[in-house]
């Protein structure tokens, strides 16, 4: 039964974290909580906005877990948001690892993960962290979401669009999914790749 809550909660935590993916130029404030309330194109949200925010508090699959994760502003996934925030990716990067490291079932760390590897061009490494973050909660719309966008950094439309349209027969309303639907059309159309 605890086992079942925990998880429950471990999804929702994510959720709310992924809930907020959106599209434009930057992953810059991928984890100002203050986002994910637009719902125009990607032309219409700030420039600096692409996969959302990530909730504070995050679920883990153990009791004592809970108390640990989340609860200190200063814990290495607050610190890779952070750093992440001000661009300064390196740093996130080693933040969100270390927090995937002492919490390998936190999906939240995986996807912070994720993101810093693309803004540093490792995409090698970013595959991984998004495999690993499937495989705590399954290939959800928020998690294909950011990997389209990945793909999008990467100049791979194809496996880009493969991805979101994934993401957005999981969630048809999702305003993050049809942006970065959005954003690849248009990259497509002026010839250039997202950066």
């Amino acid at each position: 039964m605890r086992i079942k809550i925990a998880r429950a909660l471990v999804m929702i935590g994510c959720g709310l974290w992924l809930a907020g993916c959106s599209s434009v130029d930057s992953l810059s404030d991928m984890f100002d909580s203050k986002r994910g309330q637009e719902t125009g194109a990607a032309a219409t949200l700030p420039p600096s906005d692409v996969t959302g925010s990530i909730s504070d508090r995050r679920a883990s699959s153990s009791a004592t877990d809970a108390a640990l994760i989340g609860s200190d502003p200063h814990d290495d996934v607050n610190e890779g948001k952070k750093q992440y925030r001000a661009q300064n990716y390196g740093l996130a990067e080693r933040y969100f690892r270390r927090a995937a490291e002492l919490h390998p079932q936190d999906a939240e760390a995986w996807l912070g993960l994720a993101a810093a590897y693309d803004r540093l061009h490792r995409f090698d490494l970013a595959d991984r962290a998004y495999a690993q973050a499937i495989g705590i909660l399954g290939p959800t719309p928020e998690i294909l979401n950011n990997q389209g966008f990945s793909y999008m950094l990467r100049g791979d439309n194809v496996r880009a669009r493969k991805t979101l349209l994934a993401a957005q027969r999981k969630d048809p309303r999702n305003v993050y999914v049809a942006n970065n639907l959005r954003l690849l059309d248009d990259s497509i159309a002026k010839g250039r790749a997202v950066r």
